[in-house]
């Protein structure tokens, strides 16, 4: 089918301002042309959407989910069924794409199972990019264990979220060749404490550099890289000199490192500012400990700043959210807590041209361009000025996804699910 976008705001991503009343023409899942509407006749079997002068822009990417953490900790997701955790993991996918977003990184813990659902057609999803199994210390964020514990944390194999522990680099090594060989699209790391882990705290270095480095060599071996989860300076600048490319919240950066990343050639910062913001206020009716929400609080408490330091210093900022359990919802708001720091285009860009390059995705997605895949969406509103609209779905009122429309809101209906779609 040919598809012709009429009389849309388009907002191409690539930086330059929105321009109203253009046509978009997709054929064969591509962008074929874009220009004024009456530029050129029409294919005779042209489905025709007048866009009425809405925004028309790429579909957005999130660089940070955990699409398998239904619940807020893992123990809560491996109490569950395992029919009724798989079935939730498969709504929040398909959630995911109804929101705008039709390409994520899960940065651990979604099963390759789900990503090939996907692309068999049996749910439908953004364009996955997973991470599988976190490679943790021991104590450190992966390490789920209560201090009491002396037995391996449960887990439903291929369904609940898991990490496999390692000391040392060989260790560390290994863990990452296993991650690949479960068909993982790149490795994920913790490098530093975190808020939800219960044996350390926001500031701990995890991982030497030669840990760390082990994992990187790992990842480069088959092409891909390695991201890692890092909140203060030692962690980060450990992330820099083993080659870690994509460096998750960064909330306690300081200048001296946001300088070493900026002398970095292939490093990006992924903030994930919408889940402190979530969990600080609803953080206890769902269960969290006061522990956990003391240190999330502390990490709000930088988030702000340290983005602003990263954005002064001209880094390379995508996008993440970062969100679990019943929070996943409000991926979308982090593009607007972003623009209070950046401005609303330069956070629409860090979710689509900029999360785009960081995966390597840049000549088939992230921004309208001729040529490149048709992932698309029509928002309600005007994105530059009132960046909260991705907040709803709902405002994201059509989704096409490799030039098939997934969601039309005006047709009261989602599209059927196209077989091996990927």
């Amino acid at each position: 089918m040919t598809l012709v976008f009429e009389h849309a705001t388009l907002l191409d991503c690539t930086g330059r301002d929105p321009r109203s009343d253009m046509r978009v023409v997709v054929e064969d899942s591509r962008i074929a042309r874009i220009g004024s509407p009456g530029a050129s006749a029409l294919p005779r079997d042209a489905r025709v959407v007048d866009c009425g002068g809405r925004t028309l822009m790429p579909g957005l990417l999130d660089a940070h989910v955990h699409l398998a953490a239904v619940e807020m900790t893992p123990l809560q997701d491996a109490a569950l069924p395992p029919a009724v955790l798989a079935l939730r993991i498969a709504r929040e996918i398909e959630a995911t794409l109804q929101a705008g977003f039709t390409t994520v990184r899960d940065a651990g813990g979604l099963d390759w199972g789900f990503k090939e659902a996907v692309r068999l057609g049996l749910i439908r999803g953004p364009r996955l990019l997973i991470s599988g199994p976190f490679i943790s210390q021991t104590g450190g964020h992966g390490d789920w264990r209560a201090r009491t514990s002396r037995t391996p944390v449960p887990v439903h194999p291929g369904l609940s979220t898991e990490a496999l522990l390692a000391d040392g680099a060989d260790e560390v090594r290994r863990a990452a060749r296993e991650v690949l060989r479960r068909g993982a699209d790149q490795v994920k790391v913790m490098a530093s404490g975190g808020a939800m882990s219960p044996s350390d705290e926001l500031d701990h270095t995890q991982f030497t550099v030669e840990e760390l480095t082990g994992a990187v060599d790992a990842a480069r071996a088959v092409g891909t890289y390695v991201l890692a989860h890092a909140y203060g300076p030692a962690a980060i600048q450990n992330c820099l000199k083993a080659g870690v490319r994509s460096v998750e919240h960064g909330n306690f950066m300081d200048e001296e490192t946001a300088d070493r990343m900026g002398e970095a050639a292939d490093a990006y910062l992924v903030p994930t500012i919408i889940t402190y913001e979530m969990i600080a206020a609803h953080g206890t009716g769902d269960g969290v400990s006061e522990d956990n929400l003391r240190k999330i609080k502390r990490g709000l408490a930088g988030a702000h700043d340290a983005l602003g330091l990263a954005f002064e210093k001209g880094l390379r900022i995508a996008s993440g959210s970062d969100l679990l359990g019943s929070m996943q919802p409000h991926k979308g708001r982090e593009i607007a807590l972003q623009a209070r720091v950046m401005g609303a285009m330069n956070a629409i860009i860090a979710a689509t041209r900029t999360n785009a390059e960081l995966m390597r995705l840049e000549r088939e997605v992230g921004t309208v361009e001729e040529g490149k895949r048709a992932d698309l969406i029509v928002v309600a509103g005007d994105p530059i000025k009132e960046p909260e609209v991705f907040a709803d779905p709902n405002n994201v009122q059509l989704v096409i996804q490799n030039g098939a429309i997934v969601k039309d809101l005006e047709a009261g209906q989602r599209a059927s699910i196209p077989a091996a779609a990927r």
